[in-house]
């Protein structure tokens, strides 16, 4: 079996094998990184900066796998490598969280062996977006942390993702070494040893963002993109199965206030869609990639535009949390995700895949999605000019209608928690008093 070679003194880079079980030796380039870009991209820069590690490597090994990287901060034409020095990464990482950067990384991979040498060269672009960051704060970063060895002066796998807004793209690109990426060069390589121990990655994908909606950083198996294209397929899915609204004042009504919302969300770098089925059940639910379907049925139930505002909000908190994306990883598994990013998609599997996830979503969400999108529902009303109370009136509606009917198989009120208790969390969001009957969350009358 060929040695492993890392032609990198990066303790992340390290860290990263290491953690996936590689048995590797570090050799450290002698190869000087450079940091212009001199008529060629920024792609081609970090691959031609990683090639160079890897051959200066090869030539000290008479056999191996030789893995070399190198990664930059791009920001507004301005390449930002490792600092120079404790005052150069000050400056560095007050600049970088002003505005969004993009980080790129090169992958040069060398299999030497009797045969002679092949090469495999790849590259990973992740966009990061941080918090505006004062003095004091990055003073107190810095004295947890030594920036000196990362580009950009920050760690996000460490203390610095406290100050990570959002990424998108591959989270160990930003850590330095984009490990699914280096999984498809070893592919190419035929290098089969390595498939078993980052297949699991492979199918996991490579996306980590910090959530504005949950305040935690959570793993996707695709990307904004895809997530979007994913719900195009299930929309085009939903139109053939379901009719589609022909009024279009109540159409207009709904695509109206659902735009306030969206302006107003945590979300804003996709296009939200509003459209009204014709269906007379109380029903709202919301689609991967920014998808929104009101029934006809709920629209009568409501008394003004708040209250249609607050269900809009509802819908968008879901989106915005991302909750479709991650109860269809948690239920429907990887081939079905594959299918709903087909390139032909609502034909063929594509379709049933399709149908099989908006059948997930009628049936509602866990109980705790749905206090948070009540909480984010309010939240986003208020915002938009809307009075977050029509939210408290409405449930109020559902609680009755619940009282007074059976439970059908794809009502509004069935898949959500007791009525009471989501009063209590919008009252909670609003800052209002809390009284004894909001902590009662059982139906005060039997279904009849």
């Amino acid at each position: 079996m060929l040695k492993i070679y890392l032609a990198s003194n990066s303790k992340a880079r390290r860290k990263l094998l290491k953690d996936m079980g590689l048995k590797f030796k570090v050799l450290p380039g002698k190869v000087r990184e450079e940091r212009k870009a001199r008529g060629i991209s920024y792609i081609e820069l970090v691959k031609l900066n990683a090639l160079r590690k890897a051959k200066d490597a090869a030539s000290r090994v008479k056999s191996g796998v030789i893995i070399a990287a190198d990664t930059i901060c791009v920001q507004d034409g301005k390449i930002f490598g490792k600092p120079k020095n404790m005052q150069d990464a000050r400056r560095m990482l007050k600049r970088l969280s002003s505005r969004p950067q993009l980080l790129y990384t090169g992958l040069a991979v060398i299999k030497k062996d009797d045969c002679g040498e092949r090469l495999g060269l790849g590259y990973e672009g992740t966009k990061v977006c941080m918090d505006k960051l004062s003095d004091t704060e990055i003073s107190d970063y810095f004295k947890q942390v030594s920036p000196l060895d990362k580009a950009g002066s920050f760690d996000i796998q460490g203390k610095g993702a406290f100050f990570i807004k959002k990424i998108d793209g591959c989270f160990y690109n930003v850590v330095g070494l984009p490990l699914r990426k280096l999984y498809l060069i070893f592919k190419k390589l035929d290098l089969k040893f390595f498939v078993f121990f980052l297949a699991t990655l492979f199918l996991c994908g490579c996306s980590t963002e910090y959530n504005l909606a949950t305040k935690q950083e959570e793993k996707y198996y695709y990307s904004t993109d895809k997530e979007v294209q994913m719900g195009r397929s299930i929309d085009l899915q939903v139109v053939k199965q379901y009719k589609i609204s022909a009024d279009p004042l109540q159409q207009k009504r709904v695509e109206d206030i659902g735009k306030k919302i969206a302006a107003v969300s945590d979300r804003k770098e996709i296009d939200y869609h509003f459209r009204v089925l014709e269906d007379e059940q109380v029903n709202a639910v919301s689609l991967p990639g920014g998808y929104v379907y009101v029934n006809s049925g709920l629209l009568d139930k409501v008394s003004n535009d708040d209250e249609l505002a607050c269900v809009l909000a509802h819908e968008v908190g879901h989106i915005v949390a991302r909750h479709s994306i991650k109860k269809l990883q948690a239920m429907q598994g990887y081939s079905v995700l594959r299918l709903l990013v087909a390139v032909a998609p609502g034909t063929g599997d594509v379709g049933t895949a399709a149908d099989a996830a908006f059948t997930q979503f009628l049936l509602g969400y866990s109980r705790e999605d749905e206090l948070l999108a009540d909480q984010l529902g309010a939240r986003y009303a208020k915002l938009a000019g809307y009075d977050p109370r029509g939210m408290i009136t409405f449930l109020g509606k559902l609680q009755d209608i619940n009282r007074r009917m059976p439970i059908q198989e794809k009502s509004y009120y069935k898949t959500h928690p007791y009525v009471p208790d989501r009063i209590r969390v919008v009252k909670e969001e609003l800052g209002e008093r809390i009284d004894f009957g909001d902590y009662i969350n059982i139906e005060q009358k039997p279904h009849e």
